[in-house]
């Protein structure tokens, strides 16, 4: 109880005062108008929500770019504030600030007149609920606890993947009153999947990581977590066993857990069936998956837009439906927005996949890449470019 008490009153304090303090005694500095800073909330590298707009600033411009990984949830408090405070304090000079989710660290200072922000969300469509949708959820605290410490500053730009999901962007961040940054201009990671050269890429990178995936078709297991953010946990209801006997001669299965979901929690691949199923979730990327998958099995995973893009048969494993969507909810109606089978039983995937020729509707999963992907064309990263940074950065053009 102590300690909890303790956990709360640091947040309050660092959030409400430190932070703030940190960022407005730097940002008596004059502003550095070269300067962009990226920030990484979870994880210790750059991910794909920046890598092609991070290209094109390092191919075209001489900027001085910064990069920040917080890694919370996976080291200690301490280490935590400490990168915290570093990035705060860089940020307190820097033009152009660049996220791809929501913080209570970026959202605890108010940005000064002169700086830019762009979030390139993680996620594309809109699916589970998230933010201050999740109010009346288990899965989120109540709306007054999740107001308490603001986890999203004004925006310049919130991109998101087709202005027929910026509604519940709006709503899920709490932008009524602030809505016009939020734009359905298309996500920038998913540019990779209209070029040719990164999807041969793709397949080699596969072979060489799993060489008896040679000559068999895909089917990538991507399930999305379940639980709280810091303690998630990874559906293990898919049974190998049964799979490897129906499918084994024509298919091999690749398994991507959540990145929240740490490699202790997660199940280990039998080594009987070494050669048919490999978990793939630490050495390769979802891209990269995306595009060497020939059918995709998933459940409440926000990659079925992504994946849309390849207009190739979606599988939902939705065993928990009713229990999912009394812990988070969903924005659209489930079983009326998926564009493929809903299956409760491994039986019944496997049903579907040995007749997918037969079964597999095209037209629905085209119609469902025109509604919630619009905007991914090929073309996102140079909109939000323009969008976001105007003619600023053509001093520094190369």
């Amino acid at each position: 109880m102590k300690r909890l008490k303790k956990k709360h009153v640091v947040r309050w304090i660092t959030r409400k005062v430190v932070f703030p303090l940190v960022y407005h005694i730097n940002a008596l500095r004059p502003i550095k108008k070269d300067k962009v800073l990226f920030m990484e909330g979870r994880f210790s590298e750059v991910t794909d929500n920046f890598t092609e707009i991070i290209r094109v600033l390092e191919q075209d411009y001489n900027l001085d770019i910064h990069y920040h990984f917080l890694l919370q949830g996976f080291v200690s408090n301490k280490e935590t504030i400490r990168r915290q405070i570093a990035f705060v304090k860089d940020a307190a000079t820097a033009a152009f600030l660049i996220y791809n989710d929501a913080s209570d660290t970026q959202g605890a200072f108010k940005v000064r007149k002169g700086t830019r922000v762009l979030n390139t969300w993680h996620g594309a469509g809109a699916f589970k609920k998230f933010g201050l949708s999740t109010a009346d959820k288990i899965f989120g605290g109540s709306r007054k606890e999740q107001l308490r410490y603001n986890a999203h500053p004004h925006y310049d730009l919130f991109t998101v993947s087709s202005p027929e999901v910026e509604w519940a962007y709006v709503e899920a961040l709490g932008k009524e009153k602030d809505s016009e940054s939020i734009k359905g201009v298309g996500l920038s990671r998913t540019d990779v999947f209209y070029r040719k050269e990164y999807i041969d890429s793709a397949k080699d990178k596969l072979i060489s990581e799993f060489p008896e995936a040679a000559g068999q078709k895909v089917i990538l297991y991507a399930p999305t977590f379940r639980g709280r953010m810091k303690r998630a946990e990874t559906p293990n209801e898919l049974d190998l066993e049964l799979f490897y006997k129906e499918l084994s001669d024509e298919y091999v299965v690749l398994i991507k857990h959540h990145p929240l979901v740490k490699k202790a929690k997660r199940p280990v691949v039998d080594d009987r069936f070494k050669a048919f199923a490999k978990d793939v979730t630490d050495t390769m990327a979802i891209s990269d998956l995306l595009c060497v998958s020939d059918i995709c099995i998933t459940d409440y995973s926000s990659l079925i837009y992504e994946y849309s893009i390849f207009e190739r048969p979606m599988v939902f494993f939705a065993y928990d439906l009713e229990n999912y969507c009394d812990w988070r909810g969903f924005y659209y109606n489930y079983d009326e927005m998926t564009p493929g089978p809903v299956c409760r039983t491994n039986e019944e995937m496997i049903d579907y996949i040995k007749n997918v020729e037969d079964r597999f509707d095209k037209k629905a999963v085209h119609d469902f890449r025109e509604k919630f992907m619009s905007g991914c064309d090929g073309h996102a990263t140079e909109r939000i470019i323009d969008m976001f940074f105007g003619d600023r950065i053509e001093a520094y053009r190369k």
